[in-house]
């Protein structure tokens, strides 16, 4: 967080207006929470906010008691229900006492839709995250519009619990295991519901159009009252089904995040005592823990990490948007795994046919028959409608004909990583396509300039680096060659945008950001290994960063011969500091698997004991496992050093996003610079702090 004076709150209103029900069934007091600002300035709830909607609801239950009111329901402006806690304001709380009183806010509030003395609805019209969800969950019934797509409860992600009443309503509402999955296992992966999903998971009771959402809404809400319409809930888990959950989900976090940080275990906790606490004990303990975390190293941590985060919508150093050209056919070359999934996400976001094209029709089948299967998926999940879907399938085309590109506005390649196939493909582009066709490169780690060197507009390149999965992964390292121009730079930004990713501009250096230091700790990892440290003590050492996955698992998952082609290319362009590994050219060599399978869904890959074979000719002293995370840190102390030296990014804050969103470098830690500060690393090694002062509000 800056050192600036923090911004005031943004105050989110409760306006109670009257409803007249139809049917005579009488009147509906309708709350709406709305800061007074458009769509661009997200409603949050504050102590203020908080206080309003407690006055608001308190003179609304009076009208209750008086037999005015029949009904009562919260929704929110267009967009928004709310997005949860204002965290600008949570980071700024000066004590344990300060915290506490926060969440003892929010639960008084949020307690009158429960005793209001009359049924209560939440009609859900946008984005409902945290403690705009609980505002929903603490009303009786729950209406949402089937076009909102983010309903969470993202708190153990960001250091905090559920502590408006989450961790005792959910379990309450769909049962233990599907609670364990919307608490825990989604805010790990940053995944929020989609309003069909959340339905059918139990967490909202209806879906309806936003077209006539509210309208809808209110009939419904007068079909309840009647008792036209009678919502069923679920019994009560048994004591054995909810422990048994429990200890397993609490075997898995010992496994996955060895205690590297407490909010998940304090959420475990309190759905654990959720079964048998009272209302009024469970509301008092998520008090307590929220109060605990607040005033955490890992929630001042995760604010830095949000806020960069949210800010990230507006790219630094993005060049003007009017440059951007218009894309409205898009072209991909190549027709594997990646190029289908990109061809996938263009076609669903941007609204625009777009065609894949390979050097055979059984490539481009292949590639035509992993997007029928993905979009399968989503329509089976219910996450899209049948006539998306053929609208979706529709919309892609494959060929083997090079000239089916001319009429479009944007080709992106998507071949394999080697610099000579890269230059003939765009080669062969610049005979086909149009003078104001946008050549990208979505390469991890070559060089963009030396890709464009050869062409007749080298300035219409511009490097679109997306990560797997690219449906998932939220950033696009925008890459700016030598001759980038403004126009091809401006429509890659454009283009992210629309495809709703987060971008960030990185200069054409090997690896970029996130190839580069992921890449390193790979290479880090498999060289103590080469040092004669067990491959078993090697996999547990980043344990304590709770990164997603152990290291082995990572290789893995990017394959090692393709983990091994960017660590040899690294070392070449940027030496030793990328060290060389015999044992893993041989396991690349030799087609070797190097993890067992997980013992469980959801637990690690293990690595693979036999692996260490392959590292038979041990060079130097074995490493204990704080010994090989002290090497992986100082190595990436060192490489972000030459990064903010030869300019890869504008700011040591833009390595920290690209790593939190391309890495899945934990929002717990704030970023690796500010956890390279506050460990010491930085001074230590590169003699001084890496961000300015103040800047990450994370003790040292």
């Amino acid at each position: 967080m800056s050192t600036e004076t923090p911004r005031a709150e943004r105050v989110s209103h409760a306006i109670a207006r009257d409803v007249t029900l139809p049917g005579g069934a009488g009147t509906l007091a309708l709350v709406t929470i709305d800061n007074g600002l458009d769509h661009t300035k997200p409603t949050t709830l504050g102590p203020l906010g908080i206080a309003e909607l407690h006055a608001t609801l308190t003179a609304v239950q009076a009208r209750v008691a008086a037999g005015e009111i029949v009904a009562v329901a919260v929704t929110g402006k267009p967009y928004y229900l709310a997005a949860g806690a204002d965290l600008t304001q949570i980071g700024t709380v000066p004590g344990r006492d300060g915290a506490l009183l926060l969440g003892q806010g929010g639960h008084a509030a949020y307690e009158l839709l429960h005793s209001m003395g009359a049924p209560t609805f939440a009609f859900v019209n946008g984005v409902a995250l945290g403690g705009g969800l609980e505002l929903a969950l603490n009303c009786d019934y729950r209406t949402v519009a089937s076009d909102v797509r983010a309903l969470a409860l993202p708190e153990t992600g960001l250091g905090l619990v559920p502590g408006w009443g989450g961790a005792y309503i959910v379990p309450r509402l769909v049962g233990i295991e599907k609670a364990l999955d919307v608490i825990l296992t989604r805010p790990a992966a940053n995944k929020p519901f989609a309003a069909v999903e959340a339905t059918k998971l139990g967490l909202m009771d209806v879906v309806l159009d936003p077209a006539d959402f509210l309208e809808e809404s209110i009939r419904w809400a007068a079909r309840v009252v009647t008792g036209e319409v009678v919502v069923p809930r679920r019994e009560l888990d048994s004591a054995e089904l909810w422990d048994g959950v429990v200890s397993a989900a609490r075997q898995r976090l010992d496994a996955v995040i060895n205690r590297s940080r407490p909010a998940p275990y304090r959420a475990l906790d309190l759905v654990a005592a959720a079964r048998t606490a009272s209302r009024e004990e469970a509301f008092a303990a998520e008090d307590e823990a929220l109060a605990d975390l607040i005033m955490s190293d890992e929630m001042r941590a995760s604010v830095y990490a949000f806020g960069l985060v949210s800010g990230g919508k507006k790219p630094v150093g993005a060049p003007d948007r009017s440059l951007a050209q218009p894309v409205t056919r898009v072209g991909i070359v190549g027709a594997g795994l990646m190029a289908a999934q990109i061809a996938m996400l263009f076609a669903q976001r941007l609204g625009v046919p777009v065609v894949m094209r390979d050097l055979d029709q059984e490539r481009v089948d292949k590639g035509l028959a992993a997007v029928k299967s993905s979009v399968d998926r989503l329509t089976s999940t219910g996450r899209m409608s049948e006539s998306a879907a053929s609208r979706l399938l529709g919309s892609i085309q494959g060929t083997t004909d090079l000239a089916e590109f001319a009429s479009c506005d944007l080709v992106i390649e998507a071949v394999t990583e080697i610099l000579d196939l890269k230059k003939k493909v765009f080669a062969e582009l610049e005979t086909v396509i149009s003078p104001t066709t946008i050549l990208a490169t979505n390469t991890s780690a070559l060089s963009v300039t030396a890709m464009a060197a050869d062409l007749q507009h080298p300035e219409r390149v511009v490097g679109l680096h997306f990560f797997n999965p690219v449906a998932a992964m939220p950033l696009v390292e925008v890459v700016q060659a030598e001759r980038t121009s403004l126009e091809a730079l401006a429509t890659g930004f454009a283009v992210a945008a629309k495809l709703r990713k987060t971008a960030v501009l990185v200069a054409d250096r090997p690896g970029f950001v996130v190839n580069r230091l992921l890449v390193l700790l790979l290479g880090v990892i498999v060289d103590a290994v080469e040092k004669g440290t067990p491959v078993e003590v090697a996999d547990r050492a980043l344990r304590p960063l709770g990164l997603p996955m152990p290291p082995f698992e990572l290789f893995d998952l990017v394959g090692p011969a393709v983990g091994l082609h960017v660590l040899t290319s690294l070392r070449e362009e940027l030496g030793d500091r990328f060290p060389r590994s015999p044992g893993l050219e041989k396991l690349v060599a030799d087609g070797t698997t190097v993890v067992l399978p997980a013992k469980a869904k959801g637990l690690p890959k293990p690595v693979d004991p036999a692996i260490q074979a392959a590292f038979s000719e041990t060079t130097g002293t074995p490493l204990d496992e704080a010994g090989v995370l002290d090497s992986v840190l100082t190595a990436l102390t060192v490489e972000v050093g030459h990064m903010l030296e030869e300019g890869v990014v504008a700011t040591p804050q833009q390595i920290d996003l690209c790593m939190i969103l391309g890495a899945g470098w934990g929002f717990h830690l704030g970023g690796l610079t500010p956890y390279l500060d506050r460990t010491g690393y930085s001074e230590r090694v590169l003699g001084r702090r890496i961000l300015p002062d103040g800047v990450a509000n994370v003790p040292a």
